[in-house]
């Protein structure tokens, strides 16, 4: 019985090898994808793309005739096999039976062949597609499809080993309306025609989560020789202003990591549905436009990204039971790029808000899921992974530094993405380079059982150093004051705040408030409509816990124009908590969910039914 099998059957087994990856159905140590070519159709009537995926393979098991591929809803029609790439052979192929978590396995008879081509189409449900009428883009002229690959979604719109494990290189010529312009993460051209004919090649191998196409009414701007924004022509201009400093960020990151290696940085605004804040595709990071609130107050998302192209991109963890190797190490490099770029200051409230977070975070996390060396988990998916993976792998990162100084631990950090870029690695490789390069540095700076419990313990150690805040602290004594009665909120005294102050004031605050002071709170800061998402994701939630009704349009507005998970999630968890919330959550969310993506209409719906089933079950279930 295989691993995986043995895992979706909930019996538990030993990991001797963090690079298998339990959620995928490729063999990748016995035939592995070297190149893959794409050519694909754009169909927005029938929402689907339908045309070739041709993989060029190495065998490395002399005994293996079978290519194993990860599948989800695709349509396969055809297989063809090629040891020349001149003469093609159809062979026969089966799909199997479809798993929710990872799809369908595709088996191919490919006998050995060095060239194997998939002719397929995709499900108009494709799981990391989303297909978007004109009336719900920013312009309202053009539709709009885009894809989101992370974690196994890549799967459902190619065929393809879809594992972090295995990297490739790829090229792409993708067929469109010729009133749209088509981009992938890969070599953009900011001079491009829109003759519905375009061509991609992307020369450094990446994993197939880093696979990424776009297809709108597209315009660019650059912001430096080598980084520009791509977005609809009426949202250009604010986020050109918006992520102004991205230029002053490569050369931060550069100066402490080593060259982006990558050619152009460019930065896609897809629509406000896009489930992420941001997603790091090479040389095209997708964002959300949730981010342009005018005083560049939220671009540590674009810091984020960016970071991506080190830890992530160039170095990837071979699976997702390592994905703080992504995350972790990004959000660490995050912080260093805010600190350079707009002050010390800013980076410890960032600290501050993060670590609280986390903190918090912890108390309903389950254990197993609060380590940063992960174990596969039955019945889980990647996409069920916490954020624990991010900040808590950013703490680690923070006392390494502190414990071995900031110069020596950049030079280690600088050094591994040097010596591991275009690879996938693991968290036993990361312990591996530790010791190695990092640990002789200073002799007994970490111990062995503190090292354990950062990677393999539950919470945060003792010894990890809590972030501090002056301005914070200052906003504390606000609140407290306030809440006692001694103090009012003046707009006046609270207007030069940033947000980080406005959420650290929100996210302190009683569960529920009474109605005078919602209405004191909304007047001093501006709370209902606004367009700041960090804001509205706290404040929202406030109002219906503590049955602020006013509030009930101006939610109904936000959760139609947004549909990042991050945002609205929080305000469908506070309706579900009473029948009648739950009753206007079901309302409407039947209105809005033909503007959202896949798996935010996945994630809503899991909200709602798991608060419509009777209590007594919920009860047996936890």
């Amino acid at each position: 019985m295989s691993l995986l099998l043995l895992l979706w059957c909930g019996v538990a087994v030993a990991e001797p090898d963090r690079r298998h990856d339990e959620h995928s159905y490729a063999e990748p140590t016995r035939v592995r994808t070297k190149d893959l070519a794409l050519e694909l159709k754009v169909d927005f009537a029938a929402k689907r793309l339908a045309g070739t995926a041709t993989l060029v393979v190495e065998w490395l098991d002399p005994a293996a005739q079978q290519l194993v591929l990860d599948t989800r809803d695709l349509q396969i029609t055809r297989v063809d096999a090629s040891s020349d790439g001149q003469t093609w052979k159809r062979v026969k192929f089966a799909v199997g039976k479809r798993d929710r978590i990872v799809g369908s396995k595709l088996t191919i008879e490919a006998a050995r062949a060095t060239q194997v081509r998939v002719s397929y189409r995709t499900s108009p449900m494709a799981s990391g597609l989303q297909w978007m009428s004109a009336k719900l883009t920013a312009n309202g002229k053009q539709p709009f499809l885009f894809s989101q690959s992370q974690a196994i979604h890549a799967r459902s719109w190619i065929p393809l080993q879809d594992t972090p494990g295995v990297r490739f290189t790829y090229s792409a010529r993708i067929r469109t309306p010729k009133t749209v312009v088509a981009l992938m993460s890969a070599d953009n051209d900011p001079a491009v025609v829109r003759d519905g004919d375009f061509s991609f090649r992307m020369t450094e191998p990446v994993p197939s989560y880093l696979l990424a196409l776009a297809v709108g009414d597209l315009a660019f701007k650059p912001i430096s020789p080598r980084s520009g924004v791509w977005a609809e022509p009426s949202v250009l201009e604010r986020a050109v202003y918006e992520f102004g400093d991205i230029e002053k960020m490569i050369v931060v990151v550069e100066g402490l990591y080593g060259p982006y290696r990558w050619g152009r940085y460019d930065l896609l605004i897809l629509p406000a549905s896009f489930p992420y804040g941001g997603m790091e595709n090479p040389r095209l990071s997708f964002m959300t436009p949730t981010v342009l609130v005018g005083d560049r107050s939220l671009v540590g998302i674009l810091a984020h990204e960016l970071a991506h192209s080190w830890s992530g991109n160039l170095v990837t963890n071979a699976s997702w039971k390592d994905l703080w190797l992504n995350e972790g190490v990004t959000t660490y490099v995050e912080n260093r790029v805010i600190e350079a770029v707009y002050g010390r200051e800013l980076a410890e409230i960032e600290n501050v808000l993060t670590q609280r977070s986390l903190l918090e975070k912890l108390k309903t996390s389950p254990p197993a899921r609060q380590r940063l060396r992960a174990v596969a988990t039955p019945g889980l998916g990647p996409d069920d992974l916490s954020d624990v993976a991010y900040d808590k792998g950013q703490w680690f990162l923070q006392a390494l530094e502190v414990r071995f100084g900031r110069a020596t631990f950049d030079a280690f950090l600088r050094k591994w993405f040097e010596r591991n870029a275009f690879t996938s690695v693991t968290t036993d490789d990361f312990v591996a380079s530790l010791r190695s390069d990092l640990f002789p540095k200073k002799p007994g700076a970490i111990t062995d059982a503190e090292l354990t419990a950062w990677l393999d313990g539950e919470g945060i150690p003792k010894t990890a150093p809590v972030a501090a805040s002056a301005r914070l602290r200052a906003v504390d004594d606000i609140r407290m004051r306030w809440l006692a009665g001694t103090a009012k909120l003046e707009p006046a005294t609270l207007a030069p705040w940033s947000t980080q102050e406005r959420v650290h004031f929100l996210e302190e605050l009683p569960e529920t408030l009474p109605e005078a002071q919602l209405v004191e709170l909304d007047r001093a800061l501006a709370l209902t409509g606004t367009k700041n998402g960090e804001l509205a994701q706290r404040w929202y939630p406030l109002t219906i816990r503590s049955g602020y009704r006013l509030t009930r349009p101006a939610i109904i507005a936000f959760v139609e124009r947004v549909g990042r998970r991050k945002l609205i999630m929080p305000i469908y968890r506070a309706l579900v908590a009473t029948p009648e919330g739950l009753a206007f959550a079901k309302r409407t969310f039947a209105r809005v969910r033909t503007n959202y993506h896949p798996m935010t209409i996945a994630s809503v719906q899991e909200v709602l039914v798991e608060a419509s089933r009777p209590r007594k079950k919920r009860l047996e279930k936890d």
